[in-house]
């Protein structure tokens, strides 16, 4: 972890994150004597993550993470970007509708998205799509592909969390088998063993054995539910222990919460479908709203619920847009708003109120830009202003 830098100190605005993502030009050069027979152009940045005391602390701080699951469809190409433009678009609809990062969903994503998070600012969760049977075949394709998937993005700023298994897919039998929960514990400290800078969730959702983060998917619709739930003054292993969200155990017997961040890491699912129309009949949603003025409303006082659960230090909303059947994205799957983006980027970040105290909604303000235009720092900057800052 990056020590403290203190309120004054030149260090603060080198730090990289979505509100600052301060990036620093670098050239690395392979000499011959004095003659140059090589050379890379590339940057780097400065910024550490680490969960401590229940907190996930991005450079050395206390951070709400405010998460969307993003599967990456696009309709003309599915999963694969249309064009890099598609991708900062994507990434600046998502930063405007107040979210601070995104859950890349079942996808090893597109290299240039991580290029792009880095440059605007966005956190990034990279997961590994799920095997569908547990085999010794599915193991060894998991393994191989998961090492070089951490080899290939492990430099980049954005991505701040590993997710090498999802809701026991794959190990189906995770609750009960050795064999399962040997495969999720091997993953979890292969991935720490790659990239000890970065925590890991061993099996994302529930039935969660090796893991730095305790992440929960519950789709309960009501709020009030929501807050009975997890908005309890128990014990916070006694509310852990008596929840099942899709009737799955959220930590398996011997593997019991010891402390972690727990993270709300999929609700909603809201759906918008007009009963007038045969072709909403096929559409699906974990729940079902017929206006876009119901949606705006039961997502606000769904967010309003949440940032009241101080149990909760971060969470993920299902979803960005809508895939094909799947009608319960916040966008429409060529990227429309279902409501207005202002009133989004407001019941997102939670104005208006804090965790622990509700209030109603304010009236959304105007959203500024979400892209610094800043100059960007180089190598030579950052030595010239550090010897500046120690000058006598």
């Amino acid at each position: 972890a990056l020590s403290d830098p203190g309120i004054d100190d030149f260090r603060n605005e080198l730090l990289w994150s979505p509100e600052s993502p301060t990036l620093i030009d670098a050239t690395v050069e392979l000499l011959d004597g004095d003659r140059v027979i090589d050379r890379v152009v590339s940057y780097t940045a400065l910024r550490s993550v680490s969960v401590q005391r229940g907190r996930f602390l991005l450079n050395g701080r206390p951070y709400m993470m405010k998460l969307v699951l993003d599967q990456g469809y696009w309709p003309e190409s599915f999963m694969t970007p249309p064009n890099e433009d598609a991708i900062r678009a994507d990434i600046e609809l998502v930063k405007g509708a107040g979210f601070n990062g995104v859950r890349k969903h079942q996808k090893i994503e597109d290299p240039n998205f991580f290029y792009w998070a880095d440059k605007l600012g966005l956190l990034v969760w990279g997961e590994m799509p799920s095997a569908y049977r547990f085999t010794h075949l599915s193991v060894e394709r998991i393994t191989a592909e998961w090492t070089e998937a951490i080899d290939r993005d492990m430099n980049h700023p954005s991505l701040v969390v590993w997710v090498p298994f999802n809701e026991s897919w794959g190990v189906p039998d995770l609750a009960e088998k050795v064999a399962h929960q040997s495969a999720v514990q091997a993953l979890y400290h292969l991935t720490k063993t790659l990239d000890s800078t970065r925590p890991v969730i061993g099996n994302d959702g529930w039935e969660s054995t090796a893991t730095d983060i305790l992440g929960i998917h519950d789709y309960e619709h009501l709020p009030d539910r929501l807050l009975e739930k997890y908005a309890s003054s128990k014990n916070i292993s006694d509310v852990l222990s008596s929840r099942w969200p899709g009737g799955r155990m959220l930590t398996v017997e011997g593997y019991p919460h010891t402390g972690q961040p727990v993270m709300l890491t999929e609700f909603g699912g809201i759906a918008c479908i007009d009963p007038a129309d045969s072709r909403d009949r096929k559409n699906w949603g974990y729940t079902v709203c017929e206006s876009p003025d119901e949606l705006r409303g039961r997502y606000e006082a769904l967010l309003k619920a949440v940032h009241r659960i101080e149990l909760f230090d971060g969470f993920c909303y299902t979803q960005f847009t809508d895939t094909f059947q799947e009608a319960n994205g916040l966008f429409t799957m060529d990227r429309q708003p279902k409501f207005p983006l202002e009133a989004m980027a407001w019941a997102t970040r939670g104005a208006g109120y804090t965790r622990g105290e509700l209030s109603s909604v304010p009236q959304a303000p105007t959203l500024s830009s979400p892209v610094s235009d800043a100059a960007p720092l180089t190598l030579d900057h950052l030595v010239m202003e550090s010897e500046k800052s120690h000058a006598p």
